[in-house]
């Protein structure tokens, strides 16, 4: 199983539930990689490589503090294994440019950063450097949000392109795991992004959390609690179905929230109690472990140390594919 984040900031509780908790839950079971994928974070922060570096100890202790257990799971670094770039280059062969510009996830970011034809090219080929990371540890489950499907597509029309010029099944073709939760909104029903500034991080403090959800869209028409609301499209109501596990409870609040009776007020004031809680242990865990940060830089280099003959061994056969030496 490999799962992974762009250091591009510290992680928020959209990461959280698609994805994150599936980790957690998962490591036990399943031999799993968790990739710090910070080549792909320099695809549209290139400008930024100082706050990349800084951000690649932000995820680790936002790993460390939700629960994924070095001991169990391998926390890598994706620059330091060189083997994944090769591999990036080898299957940039594979896909054409129109693929490339189809892939609807890059198109949406395309469109959300603003780019229109000033894409940096590493950025437009992102998906093909995804492939190469789930194809280096030859992984078969990918745990993922729903936004990420058309990667996994990708990554399958390479790994069968690649297996039609060998002759051969190279590497295994993955599926994608999504959670009961694959795509959480921003609070202001957006696309949760860090960018945006629409997120509710997994290091925010209790004023933080307060505020945020203050600031939570809900249902505009809905002016009075008397007035009925919607549900649909209501942030607080995608938060409590995302975390609060009192699931007839929220039922009966969608009901009355329907019919009337239910104040937006009172409604934030559950998801915020409910927030407060579920983000205490994790904020305490991270601010002890950002005590030691170089025990931290060790995990993620001893992680990596373990990763690298994976992809080494996969790139050999790739490489064989190509008709290459094993060695320059």
């Amino acid at each position: 199983m490999l799962t992974g984040d762009r250091p591009t900031g510290p992680l928020h509780l959209g990461h959280y539930a698609g994805s994150l908790r599936n980790r957690v839950a998962l490591q036990d079971i399943h031999q799993q990689t968790v990739l710090i994928a910070d080549l792909q974070a320099l695809t549209d922060h290139a400008g930024r490589p100082r706050d990349v570096r800084r951000n690649v100890l932000e995820v680790a202790l936002d790993y460390l503090a939700v629960g994924i257990d070095p001991s169990k799971s391998t926390i890598a670094l994706q620059s330091a294994i060189p083997e994944l770039a090769e591999l990036t280059v080898l299957y940039l062969n594979l896909v054409t440019l129109a693929r490339l510009e189809r892939n609807p996830t890059v198109r949406s970011e395309i469109e959300l950063r603003g780019f229109v034809r000033d894409i940096p090219v590493g950025f437009l080929s992102y998906p093909v450097s995804q492939a190469a990371d789930i194809t280096g540890f030859r992984a078969t489950l990918v745990p993922v949000g729903d936004d990420q499907l058309p990667m996994i597509e990708q990554t399958n029309e390479i790994v069968r392109r690649l297996a039609s010029i060998a002759g051969w099944p190279v590497v295994p073709e993955c599926r994608a795991l999504l959670s009961a939760t694959p795509r959480l909104p921003g609070i202001d029903g957006r696309k949760a992004s860090k960018s945006l500034g629409n997120a509710i991080a997994l290091s925010a403090s209790p004023d933080e959390i307060r505020e945020k959800v203050r600031a939570m869209f809900t249902d505009p028409a809905h002016v009075r609690a008397s007035d009925p609301g919607h549900v649909e499209g209501n942030v607080v109501f995608a938060y409590l179905e995302a975390f609060d596990p009192r699931r007839d409870e929220v039922a009966e609040l969608e009901r009355r929230y329907r019919a009337g009776g239910l104040g937006d007020v009172a409604l934030k004031r559950r998801l915020e109690e409910l927030l407060q809680s579920l983000l205490e242990p994790v904020r305490s865990r991270r601010e002890l472990l950002a005590r030691d940060p170089d025990r931290v830089m060790a995990m993620i280099r001893a992680g990596t140390e373990r990763a690298q003959p994976l992809v080494a061994a996969v790139l050999a056969d790739v490489r064989e594919v190509f008709f290459l030496s094993r060695a320059h």
